[in-house]
């Protein structure tokens, strides 16, 4: 008989419910030695079955009516090999043993090579699982998010009668892992993930118009509340507002405050990326073999933390069975350490920790974000803005990417403000925020006291792979900057 799964899970309740669902094509025990034997018998350093069922539904609504409406199951099995450097990878969107067995021979011949070197890596998992049979997608009917769709519409019609079209969208997300290493050691996992976004268009009495947005994203509950829903509103209208009062944005070199939150965008592109494990094994990024060197201001430390409850990137496992943990990457200034997977942790003669991540079953694993921020200082917001003549206070991003080997940014802002004698005075409209990673760091002058995480809408993409991340900082001080925007500085 199926065994019940409760909120009150262990690791032992999680293996069994999820192998209720893997295993209902015929899959067994017998078969899953018999591939992982096969593994064990090839010359290979390391290897791992990856099985999955992915089930997702996402209801969207525009000028008042459902618009896009989807859901569907996905599931299916990968096999990754690693020797030395190779990899083989091959996957089956069928979870029968043929397929899989074919698969794996499809893999181990891709990576066949010299005697292997095998170094297994012990795991110790946790005694209590993060997630459970909390599943989005049974949290309510169809009807119930669509009638939470159009409360929304109405009420950010109600909130402000500048908004003259709502765009929103809920959906949810809920996974099924299990991952059985070459060493015999299997790890099951549950993933929920629910997300809701809203934009509204706004236009002004003299005809101008923009736009506001603002998300919500959880690993934790079925259902969004109405509070979260009018916050989340609430925000996108402020954007909106701020917009359509916007000035244009001065062009030249400034000193830039971030604010606490979302602005920890920034060290995800700028800090966090030059950080995973491949690009500092091929020696392409701008902190290779920097390891015990100085590259951030003293004020700035920087973690990797994929504990953090029911946040977006927090994961119980990776995608290769390692716990995620907490992981400092720079501490006073000091780079620590690397963001690291299997291969390229014994590549480097490191330890996995726990950042091995992948899309899908589809997808091969690598070193990958969870919840990147910055720890806080000793100063408040107030402080730092008093202390900036001329500059910039940027409070929110639209976006931004990195050359991972140079570390140059560049950041466009959907929220920000100008700095006249330590006051913030008026909004500005297209500041976009250039600079190079480790030159911007070592320019940090102030750290706010006021750490915050972002709302957990964020996602990563890397190599075509997309996965759901967490930023944060506290507000800081970057003492010179240079600032694209429409009008020159004087």
């Amino acid at each position: 008989m199926p065994v019940p799964y409760t909120a009150a899970h262990t690791p032992e309740q999680t293996m069994s419910f999820v192998k209720q669902d893997l295993f209902a094509t015929g899959l067994d025990e017998g078969h899953l030695e018999r591939l992982i034997g096969s593994l064990a018998a090839a010359p290979i350093d390391w290897g791992d079955l990856y099985l999955q069922k992915i089930e997702q539904e996402s209801y969207a609504l525009e000028e008042g009516i459902v618009k896009r409406a989807h859901y569907s199951v996905d599931q299916g099995a990968a096999v990754r090999v690693n020797q030395e450097e190779r990899t083989g990878f091959a996957y089956s969107n069928e979870l029968f043993f043929p397929a899989l067995a074919q698969a794996m021979s499809a893999a181990v011949h891709i990576a066949n090579g010299p005697a292997a070197k095998r170094i297994l890596v012990p795991t110790m998992l946790p005694k209590v699982m993060r997630y459970g049979a909390q599943n989005p997608i049974s949290g309510g009917t169809a009807a119930d998010k669509v009638a939470l769709l159009q409360w929304a519409d109405t009420l950010a019609r109600k909130m402000d009668a500048r908004v003259v079209d709502v765009q929103c969208s809920i959906s949810g997300r809920y996974e099924k892992v299990l991952i059985v290493g070459l060493d015999g050691q299997q790890v099951a996992d549950c993933r929920p993930h629910r997300r809701l976004t809203v934009r509204v268009v706004m236009v002004d009495a003299q005809g101008r118009r923009e736009s506001g947005s603002a998300g919500l994203g959880t690993r934790a509950g079925v259902t969004f509340s109405q509070e979260e829903v009018r916050a989340t509103v609430e925000r996108a209208i402020h954007e909106g507002s701020v917009n359509l009062e916007a000035r244009p944005a001065p062009a030249g070199v400034f000193p830039v405050v971030l604010g606490a939150g979302m602005p920890g965008g920034l060290l995800h592109e700028a800090v966090g990326h030059g950080l995973e494990g491949d690009f500092n094994r091929k020696g392409s990024s701008v902190y290779s073999e920097k390891i015990g060197q100085r590259v951030a201001s003293p004020l700035c430390t920087i973690v990797d933390d994929g504990t953090l409850n029911d946040r977006s990137g927090t994961l119980w496992v990776d995608d290769e069975g390692i716990p995620c943990q907490r992981n400092v990457l720079i501490e006073d200034g000091i780079l620590k350490g690397y963001l690291q997977d299997r291969l390229n942790a014994r590549l480097m003669n490191q330890q996995p920790t726990g950042n091995g991540r992948r899309e899908n079953y589809a997808s091969p694993p690598m070193p990958r974000m969870t919840n990147t921020f910055m720890l806080p200082g000793q100063h408040n917001l107030e402080e730092i803005i008093a202390s900036v003549k001329d500059g910039i206070y940027a409070v929110n991003f639209s976006g931004g990417q990195v050359d991972i080997t140079s570390g140059d940014f560049v950041f466009s802002t959907s929220e920000a403000y100008r700095i006249e004698n330590g006051k913030i005075t008026y909004p500005i409209k297209g500041a976009t925020l250039i600079g190079n990673g480790p030159d911007t760091m070592n320019k940090v002058s102030m750290v706010g006291n006021d750490l915050a995480l972002d709302y957990g809408i964020g996602v990563c993409c890397k190599n075509g792979q997309t996965v759901p991340v967490g930023v944060g900082q506290p507000s800081l001080l970057i003492s010179s900057m240079t600032v694209g925007g429409t009008e020159h500085a004087k």
